[in-house]
């Protein structure tokens, strides 16, 4: 079950289960998430993981395994209404762990944030163990699930797997959030529209092609020898950043899109958005090391995939 199989990240996954052979159930409300981008060979289920009918999904289907995409996931958001940032990413989550439990799945990936949860860093980039102090409800509310993990992984012996992404971006991410400013960018610029960027644009993030999130979930799952052989049972073992240990400007993105997309015009520059890290970008070595994990997807190649699939997507968009 792949949980948010709808949207961005979530649907990409969906494609590589299926590609590798795995039936996949996907559950969305379809809130963000669109409906043309679920795999034709999935099982769809239009559900919100808050609801009670999650668990009828549950009884019918009995997952062995379940990916959790499904969130609020816009920063700017948690801070207008950090009610319903609650709501979905805790409360909802927490009504999918039990269900999880209670059908006994045989492990948990969560998706969690690598870009909001460390808050401004001491250091960089931030490896696993880097203190966290999140400046959002976003990022506390995606930590939060990470300490229901632990308890119902100690108490009840739910396997699971935390995933702390950084900027994941690439084809079918909504330039029209608040989330992805490379969506953002490539979507106003292939419309010759003027490029907002949010304060001096000196801001770093470490920058993810979607296609290498997908690799380290589906090494989540087929990884189950390693901790055998090495009987590994903290559940600080089981966290793995994904990021390319490099930041990037906004700037750059900026000047590195307008190069691909042949865009004349010059960035308008706005305030600066409450609760977002000015500089941000992660350590993965241990999961290259324990998942057999790297980023293999450059990203001036991957800003081109960006850019050609926004060209081609057109006013579908």
């Amino acid at each position: 079950m792949v949980t948010g199989g709808a949207g961005f990240i979530g649907s990409h996954i969906v494609d590589g289960f299926i590609e590798k052979g795995y039936e996949v159930v996907v559950a969305d409300n379809l809130s963000t998430g669109k409906r043309e981008n679920i795999n034709p060979r999935a099982k769809f289920y239009n559900v919100d993981i808050q609801s009670s009918s999650l668990e009828d999904v549950f009884d019918k289907e009995r997952p062995d395994f379940v990916d959790h995409h499904a969130a609020q996931i816009c920063v700017s958001k948690s801070i207008r209404e950090p009610l319903f940032d609650v709501h979905v990413n805790i409360l909802g989550s927490l009504n999918l762990i039990k269900c999880s439990k209670k059908y006994n799945v045989k492990r948990f990936i969560y998706a969690s944030t690598g870009g909001a949860i460390y808050g401004e860093p001491n250091y960089l980039p931030c490896d696993e163990a880097h203190p966290v102090n999140p400046l959002s409800p976003y990022g506390v509310s995606k930590h939060t699930v990470e300490h229901y993990l632990y308890l119902y992984y100690t108490n009840y012996g739910l396997d699971c797997r935390v995933l702390r992404y950084s900027n994941v971006y690439g084809p079918r991410q909504d330039p029209y959030g608040e989330a992805g400013v490379i969506a953002i960018f490539t979507e106003r610029m292939l419309r010759n529209n003027r490029v907002i960027i949010n304060g001096d644009g000196n801001q770093e993030r470490d920058f993810l092609y979607v296609s290498d999130a997908v690799r380290a979930n589906l090494l989540s799952i087929e990884n189950s020898l390693h901790f055998k052989m090495t009987g590994k049972k903290k559940f600080s073992d089981f966290i793995y950043n994904l990021g390319t240990g490099k930041g990037t400007s906004v700037n750059r993105i900026f000047r590195m899109l307008k190069g691909i997309t042949h865009y004349q015009l010059e960035p308008l520059h706005a305030p600066p958005k409450t609760g977002e890290v000015y500089k941000i970008f992660l350590n993965a070595e241990k999961a290259k090391r324990e998942l057999g994990w790297e980023p293999t997807v450059y990203l001036n190649e991957g800003l081109k995939r960006t850019a050609s699939w926004f060209e081609k997507a057109g006013k579908k968009i």
